[in-house]
């Protein structure tokens, strides 16, 4: 080994990513409620313009997304010029701490927040500042008394993972006002489909030149496989990140698929409502056998149980009959699974069996 070839600082402060695990020994065909993936998959729409794609694999894609663009923003009623696409919101969120974060400089988020603001902060050589929460709701007041002149981003998701929680629109505006001028707060709006009514934060983004806004077409688009993300803000943003990002970071096929996911939102409309009926029900009914959770905004719910042994028990249990669920001690919270709203046989299924692990347990 050269000692002397060394990565730059922070990187081996990264714990590699742990994904949700999709295999279960012994199960061949496992129900996978792990991954916050959508159960119905993406609409028919999406598919065939994916089948379409396949013709033109030997081109090379638009560098500029403009049609994905000027898709999203008649959609969503934005400027397409103020949207940067990306391969996921992950790959924004890399740009956004490249960027504008670097040694001497902190990122801010919250204790439960996802795992990848740490990850990217610490790839950038930033110092990472993780904010407590309260009841696993962000703190807006806490966020502002931890930011500093060393700030540079400010990540909040809104609705959270792993929690499922969010604070209204209001609060995200008190937090843009009170945060030091050299600081953009990044608003991750991943989950912002699955609540009615919600713009994800797009309005605040438009009028707030210190205001960013990250969405995903990787949960209720049930388009994950092919990694599709994309952000909007003040041009001048928009336009240094176009600076670090690489000309063709998005595929035809992915481009394509997306555009014709996003025009189709009656899909997304069923999508959200039958998400929101299972959710309430698996919420419910996880609570009439002891298992208590927040209410989410999002297309998981955060069951927590008495103690880290007790969740992984349960755990352990769900897995002997083929339910692979998600840990979440690495978000700061071991005492807790998070489950992934599948359809309602798979809903009716892990409620059962979490049901017979506490009569199992009280005995």
């Amino acid at each position: 080994m050269n000692d002397q070839i060394r990565p730059q600082p922070g990187i081996m402060e990264i714990d590699l990513y742990v994904g949700g695990q999709s295999q279960v020994p012994g199960h061949s065909e496992p129900i996978k409620l792990s991954s916050n993936e959508n159960p119905a998959g993406p609409s028919d729409k999406a598919k065939e313009a994916f089948s379409r794609a396949v013709h033109r694999l030997n081109r090379y894609p638009s560098t500029g997304h403009a049609t994905l663009r000027h898709a999203i923003g008649d959609v969503h009623g934005l400027d397409p010029d103020r949207i940067l696409c990306g391969a996921g919101s992950d790959e924004i969120i890399s740009f956004l701490c490249q960027a504008y974060a670097g040694p001497g400089d902190e990122v801010v988020f919250t204790e439960h927040g996802f795992l990848m603001y740490r990850v990217y902060t610490h790839a950038a050589g930033a110092t990472p500042v993780c904010v407590a929460e309260r009841d696993r709701v962000t703190d807006v007041d806490a966020i502002l008394a931890a930011c500093s002149a060393r700030t540079r981003l400010v990540f909040v998701a809104n609705p959270n993972n792993p929690t499922g929680t969010m604070i209204p629109l209001a609060e995200i505006e008190r937090l843009a006002a009170g945060l030091p001028p050299q600081a953009l707060l990044v608003i991750d709006g991943a989950y912002a489909e699955f609540v009615e009514g919600y713009d994800g934060g797009a309005e605040l983004a438009t009028r707030l030149p210190n205001v960013f806004m990250m969405r995903t077409f990787s949960k209720i688009y049930g388009l994950g496989g092919l990694r599709v993300g994309w952000g909007y803000g003040a041009r001048s943003v928009i336009d240094v990140l176009n600076r670090v990002r690489g000309p063709f970071n998005l595929s035809s096929a992915q481009q394509e698929t997306a555009e014709a996911a996003v025009r189709d939102q009656d899909w997304i409309a069923r999508c959200r409502s039958e998400n929101a009926r299972l959710r309430g029900w698996l919420t419910e009914a996880l609570a009439e056998r002891g298992v208590p959770a927040d209410t989410s905004f999002a297309n998981f719910i955060l069951a927590r149980f008495t103690s880290e042994d007790e969740a992984n028990a349960c755990d352990a249990f769900l897995r002997q009959d083929g339910l692979i669920v998600r840990r979440v001690g690495g978000y700061g919270l071991a005492e807790c699974l998070r489950i992934t709203i599948g359809d309602e046989p798979a809903c009716r299924r892990v409620a059962h069996m979490i049901g017979q692990f506490k009569a199992g347990a009280a005995q």
